[in-house]
């Protein structure tokens, strides 16, 4: 049986490399393939002229009804800056090309292309950021980095089980002490972020020194990790204006949480499971810390979340306008 499987599996690949040599553009036919639209043709198939035409005309016809305007990012009275989501149309051009391989009277195999909003998040301004749009059911997971060294190896080997990175945003005076462990978190392809250098109240401080806690970890997370970052949460959620104006100004959006874990009081890793089960919603950015509780609870919120059906994205990939891409389709799986 096992012989006949790889048999059937080894043909299927045959074929496709077959389908590649000839036709050229193969992830448009797997996005098809996915989208169940497709089925496999070697060679584009002899039509008419009065056939392409009326071929043209019913994708043209139908692109209008499958197209999804984007949605714009937007200042809300709660959640203040509001990331804006990409829309959807069909790409005609390559769907009629895609549709003049497959045999006569096949499903039409639609392939779509992103719309960008007009206004985008780096365009509202100096806002807060809580949340992605809520029309991407993707979330994601902060983990803010002052202490707990000893609990970052199994939330990292978690992370890894799971198939899921998150954003690590690091104080500037742990970072300068354990380069090697945040290289380590960075290796795991997870992503670096700023929390400022001496985890301070940033409310607090005038505009001189709110600007070096930010610069100072900035110049750290580029000089020590190589990173462009785009993201400043600030220590204890504490900030006000002025700290988003110079996070700004330093080329950077000022994040914040929408569920907070409360894991720096020890909680049961139950509670927080089911803390977080109750409260997901698309674009929810979590808040936790290398605690022992995070550590046992991580994997309970992963799999709650992944039950209800988000995908686990980075901060970027979360509050990015982006549309949720599919899974990659692999050559077994096609038959």
């Amino acid at each position: 049986m096992a012989i006949r499987k790889a048999a059937i599996i080894a043909a299927s690949m045959l074929m496709l490399i077959v389908f590649v040599r000839i036709n050229g553009d193969v992830s448009a036919y797997l996005t098809a393939v996915k989208s169940g639209g497709a089925s496999l043709a070697i060679g584009n198939v002899e039509r008419s002229d009065e056939e392409k035409r009326l071929l043209y005309d019913t994708i043209v016809a139908e692109a209008a009804n499958k197209r999804e305007a984007p949605v714009n990012a937007t200042i809300d009275r709660v959640w203040r800056a509001i990331p804006g989501y990409n829309g959807i149309e069909v790409d005609v051009e390559r769907t009629f090309e895609a549709a003049l391989r497959l045999p006569d009277n096949s499903a039409i195999p639609y392939l779509f292309k992103e719309i960008e909003p007009s206004i985008k998040l780096e365009d509202l301004g100096a806002h807060p950021v809580y949340r992605g749009n809520p029309n991407k059911k993707m979330i994601a997971l902060m983990i803010n980095v002052a202490w707990g060294n000893e609990y970052i190896e199994p939330m990292l080997k978690t992370l890894e089980q799971e198939n899921v990175k998150a954003t690590f945003f690091l104080d500037g005076s742990w970072l300068n002490k354990n380069a090697d462990m945040a290289r380590k978190i960075q290796a795991a392809g997870h992503e670096m972020s700023n929390h400022a250098y001496s985890h301070p109240n940033m409310s607090e401080l005038n505009r001189g020194a709110a600007y070096t806690q930010i610069s100072k970890t900035e110049e750290l997370l580029k000089s020590t990790l190589g990173v462009n970052n785009r993201w400043f949460a600030p220590p204890s959620g504490d900030f006000n204006q002025m700290t988003v104006q110079v996070a700004r100004e330093q080329g950077l959006q000022t994040v914040l949480w929408t569920i907070d874990t409360v894991d720096w009081r020890k909680p049961p890793a139950e509670s927080i499971i089911r803390k977080i089960n109750a409260k997901l919603e698309p674009g929810a950015l979590i808040l936790m810390h290398p605690t022992a509780s995070s550590r046992d609870a991580l994997a309970g919120m992963i799999a709650s979340a992944k039950a209800k059906g988000y995908a686990l994205g980075t901060v970027s990939e979360t509050l990015s306008s982006s549309r949720i891409t599919p899974s990659v389709v692999e050559g077994a799986d096609l038959f």
